[in-house]
């Protein structure tokens, strides 16, 4: 296990946060909520009807001692309160009562997010069998972005084995599974959430690198122009945040091709957050780390009013216990 996440897990033992998994269907749902409860990482609240998911626990040969265990069909009152919340926030789209607790009583993500909306739970997790589609819109519909944010965005943190690059080979790259063409407001957002996020998470000074195929005026093209306007746009709004751009990625990670394509620079060559200027190049890009790489990869939510994540279908049962850690202590900091 990695030193990032062994840090992650280690916070958030100290003040342990109940974190929803509706997504029980799934033996990697169980598995990694037997793993952070039997190291003490989270308190899991497991969506189901409880004989199967316990029959899963016990066929996987995993304990779920401590665990809670909520069968939304049996509990009307509750469904009826997440359903009259519910019906609340989305009422000027047309939602009734009637509407509201159908998607909460036949959805069990929309009753986890519920449950996280009405402080009954302090954080959610889901995505391994939804698509993200699915579990965003929800989250964003009810959830909602923090005081302040206008945009969320998804980040991933990579730890590289053998690696020098970014903060001894943890880096975070932003943003990766949202946001197909920000403009450059959303960018300089993106760049500020994420530092605050490396910051949270790794708790050394993040350095963030706006990146594009140019550095510092090397080619000339609307691409680059978004760049570096949303880097202005970044060192204004956000004065007290070490950035810089536009670099390309040898400039923002190699110190001495940073120094000779961006002399005087204080984040080029030493990058620890990687901004990309659009969807495109962010999914390539984190895939690439992670696949060739051969990096541990976790990714999270951020500019959210609470904390819901997001998983990668693909993901195995360590990933979903790292973001579970994260996810925890995304609520610790929420207080």
């Amino acid at each position: 296990m990695s030193r990032f996440i062994n840090a992650i897990k280690a916070k958030a033992k100290a003040d342990r946060k109940r974190i929803v998994l509706p997504e029980t269907e799934d033996d990697r749902t169980i598995a990694a909520a037997a793993s952070v409860l039997a190291e003490g990482v989270a308190l899991p609240i497991l969506l189901g009807e409880e004989t199967a998911v316990r029959a899963a626990a016990a066929r996987l040969g995993v304990s779920l001692e401590g665990a809670q265990i909520v069968d939304p069909a049996a509990q009307p009152a509750d469904v009826d309160r997440y359903a009259r919340l519910l019906a609340t926030i989305r009422a000027k789209k047309g939602m009734t009562f009637e509407a509201a607790r159908e998607l909460v009583l036949g959805d069990r993500l929309h009753y986890g997010i519920m449950m996280v909306k009405a402080g009954d739970a302090d954080g959610l997790v889901s995505g391994a069998c939804h698509t993200s589609a699915d579990m965003l819109r929800p989250a964003l519909q009810v959830i909602k972005t923090a005081p302040g944010h206008k945009i969320a965005s998804i980040a991933f943190a990579f730890e590289i084995p053998d690696c020098d690059f970014g903060e001894h080979g943890i880096i975070l790259c932003a943003d990766c599974a949202l946001m197909q063409d920000p403009t450059p407001e959303e960018l300089a957002e993106i760049g500020a959430e994420s530092a605050a996020s490396f910051e949270a998470l790794v708790g050394v000074p993040a350095k963030v690198a706006f990146l594009c195929h140019s550095t510092k005026g090397s080619a000339k093209h609307p691409f680059v122009d978004k760049v570096q306007a949303a880097v202005r746009i970044a060192k204004e709004r956000y004065p007290d945040v070490n950035l810089d751009g536009e670099l390309q990625l040898d400039a923002a990670l190699i110190p001495e091709i940073g120094a000779s394509k961006a002399p005087g620079s204080p984040v080029a060559g030493h990058a620890n957050v990687l901004i990309f200027p659009n969807l495109e190049a962010g999914n390539i890009g984190y895939k690439l780390i992670q696949r060739i790489g051969k990096a541990e990869a976790y990714s999270f939510l951020q500019g959210m009013a609470l904390p819901v994540n997001d998983l990668s279908r693909g993901c195995d049962v360590a990933e979903l216990a790292g973001v579970i850690a994260i996810t925890a202590v995304q609520a610790q900091q929420k207080g």
